[in-house]
């Protein structure tokens, strides 16, 4: 996976639905978090409201798909222009917009299993991967399916 896209993923992983779990609701693991990715970490609530918004646009069935706007600084250096980012927030922005370009944002899903809605990147060839895990989430849902198949039919 490439930097762009662990940087988005590992940001829309900051909540775990399986577990209960917000980074952003500790504000000295969220400064931890944004220290560990060489970044400023923005206030919680601005990081949610991008976090909220970057994962409706994926597919996440809880949140409402509400407009953001986000400033973007470019600045054109020796390589050609760039964009410069400080915050996490930025940086993820930037990072999606660079992703949107290279038409690989689409590779960007949530994890359809209800319980998990794990962000992940599709490195499939055909991008049609489903699960973040076949192993975990899809071979549960394969299952339940398998087990209200031959409910149906028994009945």
């Amino acid at each position: 996976m490439n930097t762009d896209a662990s940087l988005v993923v590992e940001f829309l992983n900051t909540v775990n639905v399986e577990r209960g779990t917000d980074l952003l609701d500790d504000l000295e693991s969220w400064q931890h978090w944004a220290r560990d990715h060489r970044l400023r970490a923005d206030t919680p609530v601005a990081a949610r409201e991008t976090r909220d918004a970057l994962r409706a646009a994926i597919g996440d069935p809880r949140l409402p798909r509400p407009g953001l706007r986000a400033p973007a600084e470019i600045v054109l250096g020796p390589e050609g222009p760039l964009l410069v980012a400080e915050t996490v927030c930025e940086a993820v922005m930037a990072a999606s917009t660079r992703l949107t370009v290279l038409g690989e944002w689409i590779r960007l899903k949530i994890c359809p299993a209800d319980d998990c809605l794990w962000a992940f990147y599709d490195e499939s060839r055909n991008r049609s991967r489903t699960w973040c895990s076949m192993r975990a989430c899809g071979n549960r849902e394969k299952a339940r399916a398998w087990r209200a198949r031959t409910a149906d039919i028994s009945t």
